[in-house]
């Protein structure tokens, strides 16, 4: 095993050049990009496909819900397992469930299948190992770089993410002009790569947490307990939820693209791309310069830009505004993603990081998925564009209600100023 890294390095060791001399952080960087670039390349794939054979807004909630459900069930067990187990291990199989899961698509598509149901089912083994991965590959950077380099480390690996992001739609989009079965066997092989390049990875092992007198109904609900009694954790982790809950559109972007503005797969794969390229522009500026202070004021100030842009893309017949609109979407979210994303490892002892990253996750996964259900719902019930517009005036009302209840997040200034709480 690696040795830990110094908790105070030089300003040469908190360098950029310095970060990607760390064998393991490539290898979880080179990771993380392929997982998510074959996440991207299915969902673009899976979402006009779905369209097609339903052309029901109802339908592309549905895809969402499935993906959301098994979340609910494995997360915090997940969790528990990740602060238990190899994480390198664990990230392995979840990837192997996720290459399973697009094995299935390609058999539905070869098959000709119509029947929705099959597709759903596929997507909730895919939403299984994604559950299974998500706290043990969140929770790896803290066990691979100092606590001076995580800033940097995590702006570098939004930057990873986003990239992936962007390509990943415009490549589906492209893929999908061969058929669904190219875009699907491509995250395959992706997914299979990811596997392979966790288990090369040589971490320090994590602390183990609790004592052997601990019950599992205790480990499963300390890491809620934890983030219950931490208003900066809480705060930061319900934001990120309830704003994605409203604000977020992504679901419905097949109906804008085939049915508003008429530009086709193609068009949707570029539309997918946006928000990423303005987070990428956000992220790489991050890692030049890193929020240093009034960090709290910052994050909330990027949610509330977050709901103007959501409003904005609803209102937009226009291509170009739509994209532009896409892209601040994506950089505002950025901002508050990078600040949660330091935030929660600081302010949670390494013993409950599996755990909280399971909490987390099942926030994230709640506004990402569950919001696209909502989403659909809302454009069955109400029209495509007023459900846009609601999610974005929603938005900035759970900015205003939340710089109310967390006063502590509110007021956070720097980072290094953020010090663990206590788990007990």
């Amino acid at each position: 095993m690696s040795p830990a890294p110094p908790d105070h390095p030089s300003t040469e060791e908190d360098s950029a050049a310095a970060l990607f001399g760390l064998r393991d952080f490539r290898l979880y960087i080179s990771g993380r990009f392929l997982g998510t670039l074959a996440m991207m390349i299915q969902s673009v794939a899976v979402g006009w496909q779905v369209y097609d054979l339903t052309e029901s807004a109802m339908a592309l909630g549905m895809v969402g819900l499935a993906q959301f459900l098994p979340m609910v069930l494995i997360t915090l067990p997940a969790g528990d397992v990740a602060d238990r187990v190899d994480r390198r291990l664990i990230v392995a199989v979840a990837a192997a469930l996720e290459a399973a899961a697009a094995g299935w698509l390609i058999v539905l598509s070869l098959l000709g299948t119509h029947e929705v149901i099959w597709f759903y089912a596929a997507l909730a083994l895919f939403g299984t190992g994604r559950a299974i991965m998500a706290p043990a590959s969140r929770s790896f950077v803290p066990l691979i770089v100092s606590s001076r380099q995580m800033p940097r480390a995590i702006a570098v690996s939004s930057s990873s993410f986003q990239i992936s992001v962007i390509v990943g739609p415009a490549l589906g989009g492209f893929l999908y002009i061969f058929g669904p079965v190219a875009a699907y066997g491509t995250a395959f092989a992706g997914f299979l790569i990811v596997a392979a390049a966790f288990l090369a990875m040589k971490v320090r092992p994590a602390p183990l947490p609790d004592g052997p007198a601990v019950t599992a109904l205790h480990r499963l609900t300390a890491g809620i307990s934890f983030m219950r009694r931490s208003p900066i954790v809480f705060g930061a982790i319900s934001l990120d939820l309830f704003a994605v809950l409203l604000g977020g559109a992504t679901a419905l972007l097949p109906i804008f693209a085939r049915d508003i503005l008429a530009v086709g797969p193609q068009g949707l794969g570029v539309m997918r791309a946006m928000p990423a390229a303005g987070a990428i522009i956000v992220s790489l500026l991050l890692i030049w310069r890193p929020i240093r202070a009034r960090t709290g004021h910052v994050m909330f100030a990027c949610v509330a830009v977050f709901g103007i842009a959501t409003i904005a893309f609803g209102l937009s017949r226009d291509f170009g505004l739509t994209l532009a609109a896409l892209a601040l979407m994506g950089a505002s979210d950025m901002v508050s993603v990078n600040i949660r994303s330091t935030l929660v490892p600081l302010a949670t002892p390494q013993p409950m990081l599996g755990r909280v990253s399971a909490v987390e996750m099942l926030f994230i996964g709640a506004s990402n998925e569950l919001g696209e259900f909502r989403a659909g719902v809302s454009a069955a019930l109400f029209g495509t564009v007023p459900a846009v517009l609601i999610g974005g005036i929603g938005t900035l009302g759970v900015v205003g209600l939340w710089m109310w209840l967390f006063p502590a997040l509110r007021t956070v200034d720097k980072f290094e100023d953020v010090k663990p709480k206590e788990s007990g």
